[in-house]
């Protein structure tokens, strides 16, 4: 019993290990793979594991999570200092991406807590407990609801600001092409030669 709950105590251990290395990474296109994260984040150090969060409650194309494990916890606070103190951009989201310390309750591969025991039972009717355990059924049914809501409009949120920064980028682009036609066409020349500005390049 003893080893087993030695055994139960070191695995937990080497998951509070894990976690510490481990950065939660949002906001991250649906179309980021691992592939794609692994490329991004190797400039911080090496990343040992990738895991995608699913989002099981929500039935739109939202933007997805990842928990990524690096090789240290040095290197997992270097990703999560870097990206609070610059914009990182990947596949193309409107937003920037948001690194967080792991917590444990993130992983799927969460081992029990050594030592803990979980007992459940039917509860009657006719129970105290049992008003309870219906307000806590109408509190997530609430829950959802207010998660559907939130997860629609931030996306349309996103849809929008997607769109300005297409519009800002179409903008800077026929600038720019318009100067360039100006320079060809000797137009800039010209305007340059009869103001007395010299356009030559230091």
């Amino acid at each position: 019993m003893s080893s087993s709950l030695e055994q139960a105590r070191k695995e937990f251990a080497e998951f509070e290990e894990k976690v510490k290395r481990s950065v939660l990474l949002s906001n991250l296109s649906p179309e980021v793979t691992a592939a794609v994260l692994k490329m991004a984040l190797e400039q911080f150090g090496n990343v040992v594991n990738i895991e995608f969060v699913p989002n099981l409650t929500i039935p739109y194309d939202m933007p997805q999570c990842a928990l990524v494990e690096m090789e240290d916890p040095v290197k997992a606070r270097k990703v999560i200092k870097t990206m609070k103190d610059f914009p990182f951009m990947i596949s193309g989201m409107p937003r920037p991406v948001s690194a967080h310390p792991a917590k444990a309750e993130m992983f799927s591969d969460r081992p029990p807590l050594p030592g803990r025991k979980i007992n459940f039972r039917w509860v009657d009717k006719s129970s105290p407990d049992f008003e309870v355990a219906e307000r806590l059924k109408r509190l997530c049914s609430r829950h959802g609801k207010e998660s559907l809501a939130l997860a629609q409009l931030q996306l349309e949120e996103e849809e929008k600001l997607a769109k300005q920064q297409e519009d800002m980028v179409m903008a800077n682009y026929k600038k720019h092409e318009m100067i360039e036609l100006l320079l060809l066409d000797g137009i800039a020349a010209k305007l340059a030669h009869r103001y007395g500005i010299d356009l030559s390049e230091e």
